[in-house]
C-alpha cells in the first residue's frame, strides 16, 4: 500500500464533508458510506483491500454492468442541444441525470451491499427530482 493512497483514503472523509451541500441525502449517504469503509479498511496504519488494477486488460464484471448505461448516457449527452447555452445545458444535464438514474438501477438489481443500495436510491430520487425541476425549466424573459 502506497503512502499517498493512504493519505486519500484516509482524506475522504474530510473532502466529502467539506463539500456539503446543505443536506442533500446523496451526499449525506456517500459521506456516511466513507466514514464506514474507511473505518473498516485502515487498521494498525495498514490498509486493506485490492490493489488499484493500473494496466488491467479487460473490463470487469462490474464495468460489464453499467457499460449499457454509460454508452446510452454518453450518446444521450452528445445528442442533446439547445438554441442557448442555457438551453444546451439544461438538455445535457438531463441526458447526464437519466443516465445517473439507470447506473443506480443496475446497482440497486445487482448489488447485495446496503450501503450501496442505500446510495443508489437516494440518487434516483434526487436526481428524478433534479430532471422534472429542469423539464419544468423556461428561459427568463428578455429584458
Amino acid at each position: 500500500m502506497t503512502l499517498r493512497r493512504l493519505l486519500i483514503v484516509a482524506a475522504l472523509p474530510w473532502l466529502i464533508a467539506s463539500c456539503d451541500g446543505g443536506g442533500d441525502p446523496v451526499e449525506q449517504a456517500m459521506r456516511e458510506t466513507s466514514t464506514n469503509n474507511q473505518a473498516a479498511t485502515v487498521s494498525d496504519g495498514e490498509m486493506s483491500g485490492p490493489e488499484p488494477r493500473s494496466g488491467h486488460a479487460g473490463a470487469t464484471d462490474g464495468d460489464q454492468a453499467f457499460a449499457a448505461s454509460e454508452a446510452e448516457m454518453h450518446r444521450m449527452m452528445a445528442t442533446a442541444s439547445g438554441e442557448t447555452v442555457d438551453q444546451a445545458y439544461i438538455a445535457k444535464m438531463i441526458a447526464h441525470h437519466q443516465g445517473a438514474v439507470a447506473m443506480a438501477e443496475v446497482a440497486l438489481r445487482d448489488s447485495r451491499d446496503a450501503d450501496v443500495r442505500r446510495m443508489a436510491q437516494a440518487v434516483i430520487d434526487a436526481q428524478t427530482r433534479e430532471i422534472a425541476e429542469m423539464r419544468a425549466w423556461r428561459p427568463a424573459a428578455a429584458p
